[in-house]
């Protein structure tokens, strides 16, 4: 039964087991004390702190810039014209088009690949480290650059997607993990978000690149682009061979004092009196207790056990949603906008306008975080804003094409105001909350699984988008969006029903809240305490039993 408050009152100990437990009621109360901590801290304290912190997180997430870089390219090469006349094939009007099914095949063989990355993250990242596993997938994105640089057919460019696409899933779920991990609950929500900024400066780069080019008229005009991949694994791969490793993770291998030496590495050295490694180490550890007797083990069937089953769930729905929302759609831009009748630089133009606004909408959902607006909050009424503009787009193809000019301007602009509203809501704030509705003992694999299910949601919609704008194919153009449209008004009622509220909840708060089958709805409004008597019996039970 829930209740108001959701305490952990049990019996009480005897004269001889207080004083065998007195270790332990020493590490609660230092957890406890880091836990209160936490809460107090203030946006500025929390930077003063860990300023460290900060700029590691913020080094590591550029790795998924690569991604974006990447994506950006394969999607919006289909308008180039140097790239189709390359890679595609002449069609009945004399221009040269990259066939549906190879346009399907090239974006979803990233996310194939992408979809291994992600399996074999969830072991690698655990066994040998979050700093290794990353270092080793830059390496290999060097090499299999070299597969984009040189590829005479289409045949080679889809090998090298599905190889690039390895590393990048390491890359996607690794960042978030990361930044969750060693920052307080005053920055979490900043920095897993983060992500989503380097995923937007990737594609900006990437759509400034191809914009560059189209006065090119030769082979170089899509290989400079594919090289140009080569400048970031080199740089990033020295920064994080000196970058401290997870505390967390430390802790889950008992190296308490290796996850202290992180901790301190991670914070500033004139830190503030309210700051203490040894007491936030206690809540690591505590944590991670807490944990591992609300779960039996830490392999992928334990994601689908107990109270895990539900966290696992919203954690992967959070990540599909991200795609059905309309943001595959949206991938496809240029084209979607070069078939809507905008001329190849102005398809380009405006993409460069999505792409920017989907940095700046980064910071604009940290605006609205810092004003105390919740995660659910965002994520839903920006999901609401996307159904909207959504219909509109498929509105806008029933305009007669004697104003084609007018409407193809009209869907540029309202294109734009979708990248807006997702980046302040669920392109955002999506980040933040897997890292956060995941335990920390099943995170890697809790947010591994949910981005299989991004990547195969997007192979789904990597199929149908094509078929959906290709004027060889289904040739919807416009009305595609009454498609998307009704599929994101599912995921508002998904998200309404399902998603719980995360913000200035610790982690083991939100372990306790779902422990006790509390309802999304009322996540916000129920007071937790964590360092109750029952958890000390259990506790003191275990350390005999040991």
């Amino acid at each position: 039964m829930v209740k108001d408050n959701i305490s952990s009152a049990g019996n009480a100990f005897g004269d001889v087991e207080r004083q065998d437990s007195v270790p332990t009621a020493k590490a609660t109360n230092n957890a406890k004390a880091a836990t209160e901590a936490e809460h107090k801290m203030t946006l500025l304290q929390g930077i003063r702190t860990y300023p460290k912190a900060i700029g590691w997180s913020v080094l590591i997430s550029t790795c998924i810039a690569m991604e974006g870089y990447d994506i950006s390219l394969v999607n919006n090469f289909y308008a180039f014209p140097q790239f189709t006349r390359k890679y595609g094939e002449l069609t009945a009007d004399g221009s040269y088009q990259v066939p549906a099914a190879w346009q399907a095949g090239l974006s979803n063989g990233a996310a194939c690949g992408e979809i291994i990355g992600l399996l074999i993250n969830g072991w690698a990242s655990e066994r040998f480290g979050y700093r290794y596993t990353i270092m080793t997938s830059l390496a290999l994105i060097t090499i299999f650059t070299a597969i984009f640089f040189t590829a005479p057919n289409i045949q080679t460019l889809l090998a090298a997607e599905i190889l690039a696409g390895v590393p990048w899933g390491i890359f996607q779920t690794l960042t978030v993990t990361y930044a969750s991990e060693v920052c307080p609950v005053v920055l979490r929500g900043y920095l897993t978000s983060y992500v989503n900024f380097c995923w937007g400066l990737g594609q900006l780069i990437g759509i400034g690149v191809i914009k560059a080019m189209l006065n090119r008229d030769d082979e170089w005009s899509y290989r400079i682009p594919y090289g140009l991949q080569w400048m970031w694994p080199v740089p990033l791969f020295v920064a994080i061979f000196l970058a401290p490793e997870s505390p967390w993770w430390l802790v889950r291998k008992n190296r308490d004092e290796d996850a202290k030496k992180a901790l301190l590495r991670l914070t500033n050295a004139n830190r503030d009196m309210d700051f203490n490694a040894d007491e936030t180490i206690a809540m690591i550890r505590h944590t991670t207790n807490l944990e591992a007797k609300l779960s039996d083990g830490a392999t992928y069937f334990d994601c689908f056990k107990g109270t895990n089953l539900r966290r696992t769930e919203v954690v992967c729905l959070v990540w599909a949603i991200q795609n059905l929302s309309g943001n595959s759609f949206s991938n496809y831009s240029t084209y979607f906008l070069e078939q809507a009748g905008l001329s190849a630089s102005n398809s380009y133009s405006f993409a460069m306008g999505q792409y920017g606004i989907n940095m700046v909408g980064v910071f604009g959902a940290w605006l609205l975080m810092s004003f105390g607006i919740g995660r659910r909050t965002l994520y839903l009424y920006g999901l609401c804003g996307l159904c909207t503009i959504l219909f509109l787009l498929g509105f806008l193809g029933l305009v007669p094409s004697a104003h084609r000019n007018q409407a193809s301007l009209a869907t540029g602009s309202l294109m734009l105001c979708w990248a807006l509203f997702y980046q302040l809501s669920v392109g955002t704030v999506a980040y933040s909350l897997v890292a956060e509705i995941s335990t920390r003992r099943l995170q890697i694999k809790t947010v591994v699984l949910g981005r299989v299910l991004y990547n195969i949601v997007g192979i789904i919609c990597g199929v149908l988008t094509p078929y959906m704008l290709n004027p060889a194919a289904w040739d919807w153009s416009n009305f595609a969006g009454f498609f998307w449209g009704g599929v994101c008004f599912c995921c508002v009622v998904y998200t309404f029903f399902r998603v719980p509220e995360t913000t200035g909840r610790t982690f083991a708060e939100l372990d306790m809240l779902f422990e006790e089958g509390v309802s999304a709805r009322k996540f916000s409004s129920t007071q937790v305490e964590v360092f109750g008597d029952r958890e000390e019996v259990e506790v003191f039970e275990h350390n005999v039993k040991a």
